[in-house]
This record gives C-alpha cells, structure tokens and sequence, in this order.
C-alpha cells in the first residue's frame, strides 16, 4: 500500500499538483484519503504564491469513488461515526469547490461516484478520451447525498436525473456533452492540455479570479457554506442511507460480485 494517499508539490510559478496516490485500489477515498485531501488544502493554504491547483490520479484512473470496504466498516458504527464520515467527505469537496484559486482536474481511466464530485467541484476539468464516468452510489442502496449539488452545478438538473439514477457508465465524449467536462484529448495529451489551461489561468489577475469564482459560486447550490442548514440535512442523510438494510445488500454484492436483491430488501 502506498505511505501517502495524498501527494503535492507546488512549483516556482505557484502550480500546486495534488494527485491522489492510491493507485493500488484505482484511488478509490477512505479515511484516510480524505484527511490527505483536507491536509493539502490547509498546507497549500498557507503558501504565499498559490495560483493554481491541478488535481490528479496516479496509476491507470483517475479516481473509483469511496473504498467500498471502508463504506462497510464504517457502515455498522454509529450514527455519530457515520455522519462524521459524511461531514469529512462533503468538506473536503466542498474545500475544493469554493477554493478561492483556479482548479484544474486531469481525468484519465475511471472517474466513478465521489470521483464525479470531485471533478464537479473543480473549475475546469480535460478529461483523456480513455475516461469512463458514472454516478454508482444508487448500484450499492447509498445515495450520492453529498456531491448532488455540485453535479448540478455542473451537469444540470435534467443529466443528473438520468445518471445519478442509472449509476450506467458513459463515455468522456458524452461527459463533454453534459458538461462534466470541458475538454477531450487523446491520453498522450492530458498533461500538455492542462498545462496550456494552467498558462492561461496564470496569465490573469489573482485577485480579479477569485473574486470572478466567489461571484459565480453566489448564484449556485453547490458553492453553499458548509455551515448551511441545507447541507447538514444532506450529511445526515448520506450517513444514515449508509446504515440501511438496502445499503447491507448492495455493498454485500459489490463483495460478492453479484446484482443486488432489492426486491427482498426494506429499509
């Protein structure tokens, strides 16, 4: 297992890379993960010359949503524990959203569940044309509670309906289409598209771009306080469909490798 789930550098220019340093398990989040994305935030936070974020996936994808493993150890603990969980996941999202310096998500491979999210929260996202996307959390009986409002934000209202319902897999030409991403490029290229993005990104204000992303966070669900009323309510209900007899059954055939026997199953 890798030592740190998280990684970063920042350069002399003030581009900070975070990658996500999982590759062993296609960085799919635990515990874990999230503290490395949180810590990133507040160490990146202090350095003077920030100007720009990009965010990556070591290995072969980008990132395959949360460690199903670590759902279901923490499944069974209490609520507190549960929801705590939740909190931790929705800020360091959350962090990445209202960030007030440019973000940039470079998607290769899987990009699944809380993946989306995260690229949701980024301000531009070039994904290669190898990218597969899906919204899975309904597959295993959770909700996506968390990252609904940033999907939104990004996709619209009438794409998350299908997708987040679904949980199918679609295509980077596709998340183009719907607005999860703005660029595709073949996979040799994903680093020298986001480094053109960076130098443009670099050749503007520092002040006038935060203030531009407050302005358009203003006008959106997803770039609300994490203090607000309205995320307590999702939190809560992201850890609470976690404990349900429907979440035992999905995450027991995601084990099992098995389609999941909703028919037998109440909440």
């Amino acid at each position: 297992m890798t030592a740190h789930p998280v990684l970063w550098n920042l350069d002399e220019r003030g581009v900070a890379m975070v990658t996500f340093n999982r590759p062993e398990v296609n960085n799919a989040y635990d515990g874990g993960l999230i503290g490395g994305v949180l810590s990133a935030m507040d160490d990146l936070g202090k350095q003077p010359h920030l100007r720009v974020v990009v965010l990556k996936g070591n290995g072969r994808h980008f990132q395959a949503g949360a460690d199903l493993k670590w759902i279901n150890g923490v499944r069974p603990q209490s609520a507190e524990a549960n929801e705590a969980a939740s909190r931790a996941t929705f800020e360091a999202v959350q962090r990445l959203n209202t960030l007030p310096i440019p973000t940039v998500a470079l998607v290769q491979g899987g990009c699944f569940g809380g993946g989306t999210g995260v690229i949701s929260a980024c301000d531009v996202v070039i994904a290669a044309d190898n990218a597969v996307f899906s919204i899975t959390e309904v597959r295993w009986g959770l909700t996506a509670a968390i990252i609904i409002p940033q999907l939104c934000d990004a996709m619209g209202v009438r794409q998350v309906r299908r997708y987040a319902l679904t949980a199918e897999r679609f295509g980077a030409e596709e998340a183009r289409r719907i607005g999860l991403v703005h660029e595709v490029v073949p996979l040799a290229e994903l680093e020298a598209a986001g480094a053109k993005v960076v130098e443009q990104l670099l050749a503007n204000g520092l002040e006038a771009l935060a203030e531009t992303k407050a302005l358009a966070l203003e006008s959106s669900f997803g770039g609300m306080s994490v203090d607000d009323a309205s995320y307590a309510r999702l939190v809560r209900m992201h850890a609470a469909r976690r404990r349900t007899a429907e979440a035992a059954e999905g995450l027991a055939s995601f084990a099992e490798k098995r389609a999941g026997n909703w028919a037998v199953r109440k909440t």
